[in-house]
């Protein structure tokens, strides 16, 4: 297994499955939000969940989803529900009863902002630690970071990854600081918007194999 392994996120093509798979990512992510340029809809994720090995984790990205939308989403052959709402631990608990790994965003600025994912600890399975954005922006996938020192001791609660403004460039320099074991990229590896560039994908992925 390799020591760090990677999200590719916000995927919408057969072509950027195809690099992530063949670059070795251990999960491949799809947005479900409709103001993201990053927005699919459930019969086109599951055109592309048919592409991906069954050792390869699928998730779904939403924000405050309601059940229709995740029972309609889990059908396209997601294993995991990736969470960047204002989503309550009770919440969570809730959406066990779909039978998928719960994932919670935890939007990060400060050192006290870590203190969040602790709320979670026995109702998500993982958490994500993200960049947070500025009020009436998007959560996440705005290829903001955080300062990665704030990690420096934490005491996780849960497996978890890094997220936020990571692309092959500082990915070493990014896991150096942190100790990340796992990582989630979605900007860094486009050449627009939603747009993902299979020579990014690949080239994030080889960057991740060195560590």
């Amino acid at each position: 297994m390799p020591t760090v392994r990677s999200k590719i996120c916000g995927l919408s093509t057969a072509d950027a499955i195809d690099a992530a798979i063949g670059g070795g990512a251990a999960w491949v992510g799809f947005v479900f939000f409709p103001k993201s340029p990053r927005d699919v809809n459930a019969d086109a994720v599951a055109g592309l969940t048919a592409r991906v090995p069954a050792h390869i984790g699928r998730v779904g990205v939403f924000v405050d989803p309601d059940d229709a939308l995740v029972a309609e989403a889990a059908r396209a052959g997601l294993t995991a529900l990736q969470l960047h709402g204002d989503e309550s631990p009770e919440r969570l608990a809730a959406l066990r009863r779909h039978g998928l790994e719960l994932w919670k965003a935890i939007p990060v600025r400060t050192r006290a902002d870590l203190d969040a994912a602790k709320r979670y600890q026995g109702v998500a399975d993982r958490i994500l630690y993200d960049a947070k954005t500025p009020p009436g922006t998007l959560p996440g996938g705005m290829g903001m970071r955080f300062d990665w020192r704030l990690l420096d001791g934490f005491d996780h609660p849960l497996p978890w990854l890094l997220s936020g403004g990571l692309d092959a460039g500082n990915l070493s320099e990014a896991v150096g600081i942190t100790g990340a074991r796992a990582i989630d990229v979605s900007s860094g590896v486009e050449r627009a918007p939603g747009v993902k560039d299979v020579d990014k994908v690949s080239a994030f992925l080889q960057a991740a194999a060195r560590l």
